[in-house]
């Protein structure tokens, strides 16, 4: 990846992107060496212009963006990376720099704690005990969570109606761990249709 730092008179603006839930995490600058500490590193270090040094995000915090993946922009003057982040990102104490707390996405991150806690075989984790019942057990749940939906569905009860749609994503998420399939291979299929029409 080479980029263009004549532009910006040495600097280039940087999109912080969360990795699992794509919500944009903050804006900040990078000099080309601090591009290259991130690259090494793979901790998102910064160029402060208010402190004229770079900035490792996270030094003082602890709440550090360890890098997933580094992109260029078709001009290559503007990089995004996707990020994961432990902990708040703004410095008020916010997810984002942007005032914005969101669900949307979180069904990727859902997806990361049932990894987490099936892969890392955690013994007080509902998921992970669900999970060892074997694939009968777990396709069971979604059927039942199914059923569940569509009496809900049938009342007037909203609230009632959300929880079991959350139930039933849980318990889907869940089986496609099971079959070794993740909701993004999903999402591909329902893209590809889209196209095709």
């Amino acid at each position: 990846m080479t980029i263009d730092f004549n532009k910006g008179n040495g600097l280039v603006p940087v999109v912080i992107q969360d990795n699992s839930t794509l919500q944009v995490l903050m804006i900040g600058y990078m000099n080309e060496e601090a591009l290259k500490k991130t690259e090494k590193e793979k901790r998102v270090t910064f160029f402060s212009r208010s402190k004229n040094r770079l900035w490792t995000k996270g030094e003082t915090s602890g709440n550090f963006l360890d890098v997933v993946e580094i992109l260029s922009d078709c001009d290559n003057d503007s990089i995004l990376i996707k990020v994961n982040h432990a902990g708040p990102v703004c410095h008020t104490g916010s997810t984002a720099c942007f005032n914005e707390e969101t669900a949307k996405g979180f069904i990727y991150k859902l997806e990361e704690i049932i990894d987490q806690r099936i892969d890392g075989d955690v013994t007080d984790s509902y998921t992970n005990r669900l999970f060892k019942q074997g694939i009968n057990k777990v396709a069971q749940k979604v059927g039942e969570e199914t059923v569940e939906l569509i009496i809900e569905a049938k009342d007037e009860n909203i609230d009632l109606f959300k929880n079991e749609t959350a139930d039933l994503l849980y318990h889907l998420l869940v089986l496609l761990k099971a079959k070794g399939v993740r909701f993004e291979d999903v999402e591909e299929i329902l893209k590809a249709r889209h196209k095709s029409k």
